[in-house]
């Protein structure tokens, strides 16, 4: 596997263990986090500290993945974006943090808002 799983309470980090995010890697990332929005732990973190730099397809399957799992009400954050890489998706509206427990925070935070969204629109 290319990548470390590790589930938490309310999130999944997705922390891939290669420097180089490469096409087919970034299909298998996707698929990863897809995976995801089928459980009870629907949120993903992903934690970019060991990639130093990506395929230009990456950036769009992130965006694409950071959409899609916003319109199924589960959060998707990145972390620990090298300084080139955080240029390299500086025209993209990623959620992006500087550490892994900035993530944790932001997910954390969003779960709230949805549970007092669905309080206030009745579906609890």
């Amino acid at each position: 596997m290319n990548f470390k799983i590790d589930t938490k309470e309310k999130f999944t980090i997705i922390t891939p263990l290669m420097d180089v995010l490469s096409d087919n890697l970034t299909a298998e990332l996707f698929q990863s986090s897809t995976d995801c929005l089928e459980t009870n732990i629907r949120n993903v973190i992903l934690n970019f500290k060991n990639v130093r730099s990506v395929h230009e397809q990456c950036a769009v399957t992130l965006l694409k993945l950071q959409q899609l799992f916003y319109e199924r009400n589960a959060s998707f954050v990145i972390c620990e974006v090298s300084p080139p890489l955080k240029a390299q998706f500086a025209d993209l509206e990623l959620n992006i943090t500087p550490s892994e427990s900035e993530a944790w925070d932001i997910v954390q935070m969003e779960e709230i808002e949805r549970e007092l969204l669905d309080e206030e629109t009745g579906e609890v």
